[in-house]
């Protein structure tokens, strides 16, 4: 089996740095916390559960590009340039982020349990490392996580125009169940409100490890690789 170039574990204070970087990169005008300090409440907080995608080393940044390259090797050869430009690019990123003990954190995600609900409050990756599969893990491993929490169903908001993030959603057995008026107040953006069904029912969980096999397959990663 090809080694995984990230693993997904639970998040811990010192990963507060570069999961701040990621936040406001991703939600330039609606960063999850907004004071630093509100960080480490927020994972201390025994209703609150974060997790993180880190990059370990050298060697998993090679790992994950390969796993990209494999997926686009019958594209037109023209890209051939783009691809190796964008791949020392993301080398050059991973670098700049590593913490002393060599690890990069390249996203996260979190989420809220409230009674028999799971209500995902983020998922966010580096921009230099979008398209592989990590949002997707992410979102993977965060169902999990609500599975083991006896959640029955997953909750999240997602804005109107984000189109992507609602396909994916889609994918996972998420539906719109509502819509919050100029919800975000950056630009007074609506938001979708999105729901699974019951994810302990035998449809959902045939879905969800059928799309947890095809994601494994797709970027070499093992199951138990996912979260630790």
């Amino acid at each position: 089996m090809q080694k995984t170039g990230y693993v997904i574990r639970n998040m811990n204070d010192g990963d507060i740095p570069q999961v701040s970087e990621i936040d406001r990169e991703a939600f330039p005008g609606e960063s999850l916390f907004r004071p630093y300090t509100s960080y480490k409440q927020e994972i201390h907080n025994s209703l609150a559960h974060y997790i993180v995608a880190c990059i370990e080393n050298r060697a998993g940044l090679e790992s994950i590009q390969q796993n990209k390259s494999s997926q686009q090797d019958m594209r037109k050869m023209s890209w051939f340039k783009c691809l190796l430009s964008r791949r020392h690019a993301v080398l050059l990123q991973g670098e700049r982020h590593n913490l002393h003990n060599g690890e990069s954190i390249v996203g996260f995600a979190g989420l809220w349990t409230m009674l028999d609900e799971a209500h995902i409050t983020a998922i966010a990756v580096r921009k230099d490392y979008h398209r592989l599969g990590i949002g997707e893990g992410l979102l993977i491993s965060i169902i999990e996580f609500a599975n083991r929490l006896n959640a029955n169903i997953v909750t999240l908001e997602v804005r109107a125009s984000n189109l992507v993030a609602q396909s994916l959603y889609t994918k996972y057995g998420f539906r719109v169940v509502g819509r919050r008026t100029r919800y975000y107040s950056d630009n007074g953006e609506d938001a979708l409100l999105m729901s699974t069904d019951t994810i302990t029912s035998a449809p959902f969980q045939s879905q969800f490890q059928r799309l947890k096999e095809a994601h494994s397959l797709r970027w070499g990663i093992s199951a138990a690789a996912r979260l630790v």
